[in-house]
């Protein structure tokens, strides 16, 4: 099997868990071949924890999951150094986030401190406890889930923090029909118990080099470049995309190319996956949110795509 049909594969079995977002399943796994991170932002009960366990289940991943709460620790994410009284000596005793793929549960219910306890293992890929660095293991993917701001409990994530996520993403209410599917599937018990391992760290390592060697022409890159500074001087934007975003937009474009079977990047790749891959690194204008004032579609608009030879 060609690894953009295993890609497929691996949409397919999280369907079985996660009814009607089909689009949704295919750009979570464009941030996980982009080597990112996902950020899923929506109301309580809608499947946000279910799809994170289903893609950890079919890229056969090692995970882990926290529950955010307040009194969550950053050295339960981390790790600790314990005395060995037997070996006379501190050793390590590994966090949560040694493993795959880790799941943030409603991380922003968790104080400040131990939010950015995640920085440096997405951004960098270890850990440092008592001046000792440690690795986390490869493949390393943050899926975190947010209620939205404002909900019992919650407060802001750190701009630092929102901009080490490749995606952010909405699930939302199902469809009625897609309702009563989920409603039907559940007579057979877990819709998760039903999904199964596609792919081993090693195929999802090789699909993730593939990415790597997709082409992106200047024009391409030009096109992005334009894009993000077009961000940065729109009105009702006070903080536009950061060269980080740039990279991101670079890197799930190319994933975006793979699974369409292309070795190459094109503009329609670019726009279809700019507004999720920069949105939640913007800061708007105050009485601004994004809705009724669509900034990041004009900015769309209004940045002309190369044409191609």
């Amino acid at each position: 099997m060609s690894d953009i049909r295993l890609a497929a594969e691996v949409v397919a079995e999280v369907k079985k868990a996660v009814v009607g977002k089909d689009d949704i399943l295919v750009k979570a796994l464009l941030a996980v071949l982009a080597r990112g991170h996902i950020l899923l932002e929506d109301i309580p009960g809608v499947g946000k924890t279910t799809m994170a366990l289903a893609f950890s289940r079919a890229l056969g991943l090692a995970y882990h999951r926290v529950q955010f709460t307040p009194d969550v620790m950053p050295s339960d994410i981390t790790g600790f150094s314990l005395y060995n009284k037997a070996a006379g000596r501190m050793e390590y005793q590994p966090g949560a986030v040694l493993c795959n793929l880790f799941l943030a549960d409603e991380l922003n219910r968790a104080t400040s401190r131990t939010q950015s306890a995640l920085l440096e293992a997405m951004e960098e890929g270890q850990v440092t406890v008592d001046g000792i660095s440690h690795p986390v293991p490869q493949p390393f993917l943050v899926i975190a889930t947010q209620n939205p701001t404002g909900a019992s409990g919650t407060q802001l994530l750190p701009d630092s923090q929102l901009d080490r996520f490749t995606l952010r993403l909405s699930i939302g209410y199902p469809r009625p029909e897609d309702e009563l599917e989920l409603l039907r599937r559940r007579r057979g018990g877990a819709p998760l118990n039903g999904v199964r391992q596609v792919v081993d760290r090693e195929g999802l390592e090789r699909m993730r080099a593939q990415v790597d060697q997709v082409h992106i022409a200047d024009e391409i890159l030009d096109y992005m470049v334009r894009l993000s500074a077009a961000t940065r001087s729109h009105p009702l934007i006070v903080q536009g995309a950061s060269p980080r975003a740039t990279l991101a937009v670079a890197a799930v474009s190319r994933a975006a190319a793979f699974v369409r079977g292309r070795d190459y990047v094109i503009p329609e790749d670019v726009a279809d996956i700019f507004r999720d891959t920069v949105a939640h690194r913007l800061v708007l204008t105050p009485g601004c949110d994004g809705t009724q004032q669509d900034p990041l579609g004009e900015v769309l608009h209004m940045v002309h795509p190369p044409r191609l030879r």
